[in-house]
């Protein structure tokens, strides 16, 4: 019986122990970067997504917090919004790795994920640069943005990228089989 559940078995611990794995080596990069304020990927993203609100005429300063871990967008001399660790997507990209990776298919697998990685990180800014606009214009809106439109959109990616990769790379079969 339990030979009928072995490629199932394999794919499930495949999955636990590279989501453990990763999520050990970001948990050991937040921890080296404790004292500083936020971590400097969260400062990258940040800033990018300052950049992109800048060329839609939403002049942003960005303000460091470092005793609160945090850094907040300022617009029309306001604070709009804060950055923090976990706004980054480095948890849900780590959840991405982890579930391409349990389905490996040889060298296809890492370029699937580096597509998917930079499509998330995309999504992401994209994902902040929506949220401040709301929250400067909509401000009606932003609960409901934050807390249900902006996660669906982000894990939807995600969703969306497995969905792609289990349709047309893990479960086609090789020509070699």
């Amino acid at each position: 019986m339990l030979k009928d559940f072995k490629p199932t078995l394999i794919i499930l611990i495949r999955f636990i122990f590279i989501y453990l794995f990763l999520l050990g080596i970001y948990q050991s990069y937040l921890n080296y970067f404790t004292s500083t304020g936020l971590d400097p990927y969260s400062r990258w993203v940040a800033s990018q997504s300052a950049k992109i609100q800048d060329f839609f005429s939403y002049t942003t300063t960005l303000v460091d917090y470092p005793q609160h871990e945090t850094v907040c967008f300022n617009i029309r001399n306001q604070c709009i919004s804060r950055m923090v660790e976990g706004c980054n997507s480095i948890s849900v990209m780590i959840l991405f790795i982890s579930f391409v990776s349990a389905f490996y298919k040889g060298f296809k697998t890492i370029i699937f994920i580096l597509i998917g990685i930079v499509f998330l990180h995309i999504m992401n800014v994209l994902r902040i640069v929506g949220l401040n606009i709301i929250l400067v214009d909509y401000k009606s809106f932003s609960k409901i943005c934050h807390d249900y439109f902006f996660p669906a959109v982000i894990y939807g990616s995600v969703v969306l990228l497995w969905l792609i990769w289990i349709k047309f790379f893990a479960l086609k079969k090789d020509n070699k089989e």
